[in-house]
């Protein structure tokens, strides 16, 4: 009898209760959530966001050992820990240098695991981290995965056509997950959505000044990255009104495999560059 018993464990994905048989989560639609390795890579939501935070430190990291030892800047707060420009170019910063002169479409993606220094860096894996969260919880990991690197892509793509001459960060994607939640809030409604669209347009009125008191603050690929997460959000749902389809892991996958290969590629052609110079 103790053969036939159901065992019920918490979907990897969503953290319902389920059956550990199932086929796929009746809530968000995660295929065999009962298998080991699924249950042991989605152990905690906050997982991806963790793998996104070490891919953009070990990135940075590399920049800096990219960049000629200059004495000058260690006694420079402002430029310590700064990458040169030509190592950012070689890594893959976008604009319309990189793209109008090299013809490197790539960076459009490449650029959003790039840094310019220290507190860039700090400033948006912190948000990244508060962010993050919420929308893995809300939209499910493929959905996420969708809102971050394609926002990031089109945010930058927004840039590009404003005439943005060299741009990096991950600001782009954060402002798509902002996007996401704007919508997630405004659709859902209620005290529940309300509180998190309102969240949420506090980040986009501290955005708006602080591009406006900052000089050098890509404020196009903000916007577009922004409004990216919003249609996104529109266009695929969420976990409450739409549980997250093969169409959806298809798409995810693809941009994350299209991610891998575009770092790894912008890694070993700047090693290439540095190597013959």
């Amino acid at each position: 009898m103790s053969g036939t018993e159901k065992k019920s464990i918490l979907c990897p994905n969503c953290k319902k209760l389920i059956s550990s048989d199932e086929a796929s989560c009746p809530y968000c639609g995660t295929t065999r959530p009962g298998s080991r390795l699924k249950r042991s890579f989605f152990k905690k939501p906050k997982d991806a966001i963790k793998v996104i935070i070490y891919c953009n430190i070990a990135i940075f990291i590399f920049s800096l050992i990219l960049t000629p030892l200059n004495i000058g800047s260690l006694a420079n707060p402002l430029t310590f820990l700064s990458p040169s420009n030509n190592s950012l170019l070689l890594l893959g910063a976008t604009g319309t240098i990189p793209i109008d002169k090299f013809g490197r479409w790539w960076t459009l993606l490449s650029a959003s695991f790039i840094h310019g220094g220290i507190l860039h860096i700090f400033f948006n894996m912190f948000a990244l981290q508060q962010l993050g969260p919420f929308v893995l919880q809300e939209y499910g990991f493929n959905r996420f995965a969708i809102i971050y690197l394609l926002s990031g892509i089109l945010g930058f793509y927004i840039s590009y056509l404003a005439g943005v001459v060299l741009t990096i960060g991950a600001s782009a994607s954060i402002c798509g997950l902002i996007g996401a939640i704007l919508y997630y809030g405004k659709s859902r409604g209620g005290l529940y959505g309300e509180t998190f669209y309102k969240q949420a347009m506090g980040w986009v009125i501290g955005l708006v000044l602080f591009g406006l008191i900052v000089p050098g603050i890509n404020n196009w690929a903000h916007g577009g990255g922004l409004v990216t997460g919003m249609l996104i959000g529109l266009i695929l749902g969420y976990n409450e009104r739409k549980s997250e389809t093969f169409f959806h892991r298809i798409l995810a996958s693809g941009f994350i495999l299209l991610t891998l290969l575009v770092l790894i590629f912008a890694i070993f052609q700047s090693l290439f560059y540095r190597l013959t110079m």
